[in-house]
């Protein structure tokens, strides 16, 4: 089964929000399932970002899962995580496009070669977008919210201004935690890295 494919079994088997087939047409019609996870670091190929969105979506199930074992469902429903692993960087619809650049090959001879450059049409930033661009569409819960908006952990550049805000939705909503350590096991352990 390709990611494509996955990612919609998972959607449309565990999101039944309303407005879920709303979003789900906006993704559908849009660059999300052929954009790279990243112009650089990680499944930086085309079909990235849906293969990311997968593997996130498994990570937080599997520690969700072994952090609260059968309680697990009543802190966090299959379609909260659903919502969180799959769409946490619909940010990055639209973000990358398809362009070259001449780089220097092993013999040290200039070779024209293909690579992702940004192209931001929403500056918005980055987890903020996501849930902007998701509440355009279905309503997310406070957590699911939170969790999205703060999945970058250390990494979001609003951390580095020395707000704590970050600290306080990890502390009160476990599924920040969660969320942002499933990202980062998929974007280190699980995914081709970008040179």
């Amino acid at each position: 089964m390709d990611g494509k494919q996955r990612f919609l079994e998972i959607y449309d088997g565990k999101i039944g929000r309303r407005g879920a087939e709303t979003l789900r047409n906006y993704l559908l019609d849009s660059d999300f399932f052929v954009a790279p996870a990243s112009g650089r670091f990680h499944n930086c190929h085309r079909g990235g970002l849906c293969e990311h969105s997968v593997n996130v979506y498994e990570q937080l199930v599997r520690i969700a899962d072994a952090e609260f074992g059968a309680e697990r469902a009543e802190k966090f429903t299959d379609e909260t995580l659903a919502i969180c692993g799959l769409l946490h960087d619909v940010c990055k619809i639209d973000y990358y496009k398809e362009d070259f650049r001449n780089v220097k090959n092993e013999n040290g001879e200039w070779e024209r070669k293909p690579y992702y450059s940004k192209n931001e049409v929403l500056p918005y930033g980055h987890g903020e977008k996501s849930v902007y661009i998701i509440n355009s569409f279905m309503q997310l819960t406070r957590a699911e919210a939170l969790a999205i908006n703060w999945h970058m952990g250390g990494f979001d550049v609003r951390v580095r201004g020395g707000d704590y805000s970050m600290s306080e939705a990890y502390s009160r909503y476990p599924l920040c935690a969660l969320l942002h350590a499933a990202d980062l096991l998929a974007t280190y352990l699980d995914e081709e890295r970008g040179a």
